[in-house]
């Protein structure tokens, strides 16, 4: 189970609006791999870093697909994004 969560979330993905995110509205937003759906990254990352996730919103762009995570109350996107190496 630990290795399908490493294939499912690829890397954080950091722009200025993401981390503007993470600080006003308690989102995250990863690099995840293209087979991936909405239930299968709100389980990785519940998993892996120990969190509620409270809505999950996906993208494909060109250079594949972005999940933006929105944490559950009670849950710091600051910290989480400190583990997952935004910073």
């Amino acid at each position: 189970m630990t290795q399908l969560r490493h294939r499912i979330l690829l890397h954080a993905y950091v722009t200025e609006k993401s981390m503007d995110e993470m600080e006003r509205m308690n989102k995250l937003e990863f690099m995840v791999d293209r087979r991936a759906n909405r239930a299968e990254v709100k389980r990785a990352i519940e998993d892996l870093y120990q969190c509620k996730v409270a809505k999950v919103n996906i993208k494909i762009v060109r250079s594949g697909k972005i999940a933006t995570v929105r944490l559950a109350e009670g849950f710091s996107a600051e910290d989480i994004g400190g583990r997952a190496g935004v910073f």
